[in-house]
């Protein structure tokens, strides 16, 4: 979240996090970007004016430098409608004007999430030869079922539900083992091994597996020549 106002930065953070959402703050643009430059995350919540920038500015470095997808949506006092079409046409998902209702921001925030990242309401997730059944956390290759841990199993599933997407190793930490302060990075590295190396994750079996220096992992599918 890029918001300036600790008021109004304490109150939505409070709504997102009683129902299980983890939230961080970035009072300025600056922040903001030394921070999302080297981790990812699930949805941006843009202010749009700031102590040394602007949301619009963030949300173009976000969009065109680092061409990074991630759902934005913007929370902000500005209602003329130039400032929405703006934001919209620069990339934003959706624009909510302050004062900020509690439950349609929340319902607009899942809205965004659904349409952005969609999971699908049936247990099994089908991807190549890949078939992972979400309630009985079991998964097969080609027909054959595979055994993973618990931990494994719900790291291969949230790469698969991310394919294509740069992730972060602290990003991949909160999604599969929480906010423990006891989970190493290096967790990850060795959980991703094992994943890889279970799975068979191989370009021919039509999925590569890659790791980004000092950041994390993208799980991409490869199309056949």
């Amino acid at each position: 979240m890029l918001e300036d106002d600790p008021v109004h930065s304490d109150t939505l953070s409070a709504w997102l996090r009683e129902r299980g959402d983890d939230v961080h703050v970035f009072p300025c643009g600056r922040d903001f970007i030394r921070v999302v430059g080297r981790e990812s995350f699930d949805l941006c919540l843009l202010d749009w004016s700031l102590p040394d920038t602007t949301g619009q500015e963030v949300l173009r470095w976000l969009r065109v430098d680092r061409q990074d997808d991630t759902p934005a949506i913007f929370a902000t006092a500005r209602d003329a409608e130039e400032d929405v079409v703006a934001a919209l046409g620069g990339g934003a998902d959706d624009y909510i004007v302050k004062p900020l209702r509690r439950f349609e921001t929340l319902s607009r925030i899942d809205a965004v999430m659904r349409r952005a990242r969609p999971v699908a309401a049936e247990t099994v997730l089908e991807a190549g030869i890949y078939r992972f059944d979400t309630q009985g956390k079991t998964v097969s290759v080609d027909g054959a079922a595979v055994e993973l841990t618990e931990k494994e199993f719900d790291l291969a599933l949230f790469l698969f539900r991310n394919l294509g997407r740069l992730l972060s190793r602290g990003h991949m930490l909160e999604a599969v083992w929480g906010r423990s302060p006891n989970v190493a990075t290096r967790t990850v590295d060795t959980h991703i091994s094992r994943v890889r190396t279970k799975l068979g994750l191989r370009p021919e079996r039509g999925f590569r597996l890659s790791p980004t220096y000092n950041y994390g992992y993208r799980l991409e599918r490869i199309e056949a020549a």
